[in-house]
């Protein structure tokens, strides 16, 4: 089941596209240029800007590797100083890899380094991340089922209550070995 599909957790695609273009001006670059970076079309980026498409989780990270911002740059609107953010909501950005989605749940404000997201993984393809920024550190703690996450060369079997922290500038896995695994993932920056 593709959790795509679910209108209720579609990306917030008016947000990432005005964060994409504010960022790429903000570093000066050209669509072409950050496409190159990201290893994209300059087509797909131009959609992604305008507000359509369907980014999946790998392009929304490539493209942020190529800005070297954090992810959740392309997801944060004004938050009130108290949130709640109930299961199954918020901005979830699917991966197009796996049945593996990541909910923003509290960005990193100004001065602080860290991201905080909501993770629901099924049985599958593992889901393969590239290497994020350097000196990118993720630390997992699996809330229900079963997962082998960290480092692509050496995955560790994680259950319920387990916790790992990995660099996440290495290639880096998550792949759920049990239906209903959830996660909590935060992604601390340098």
């Amino acid at each position: 089941m593709s959790h795509q599909a679910d209108p209720a957790l579609k990306p917030p695609l008016a947000v990432i596209a005005a964060s994409l273009r504010a960022e790429r001006v903000r570093a000066g670059l050209s669509l072409t240029e950050v496409a190159r970076r990201a290893g994209l079309a300059k087509s797909t980026l131009s959609q992604l800007e305008s507000g359509t498409g369907n980014p999946s989780l790998e392009t929304l990270w490539a493209l942020c590797v190529a800005l070297e911002i954090p992810f959740s740059r392309l997801l944060v609107v004004s938050r009130p100083p108290v949130q709640v953010i109930r299961a199954g909501e918020g901005p979830a950005i699917g991966s197009a890899q796996s049945d593996y989605r990541a909910t923003l749940l509290a960005a990193s404000p100004p001065g602080a380094r860290r991201d905080v997201y909501s993770i629901a993984a099924e049985p599958g393809p593992e889901r393969s991340s590239a290497p994020h920024m350097p000196g990118v550190v993720e630390h997992v703690v699996i809330g229900a089922g079963r997962a082998l996450v960290g480092t692509a060369d050496e995955p560790v079997e994680l259950h319920p209550g387990d916790y790992i922290s990995y660099p996440a500038d290495v290639p880096h896995v998550f792949r759920a070995l049990e239906s209903g695994t959830r996660a909590v993932l935060v992604s601390e920056h340098p």
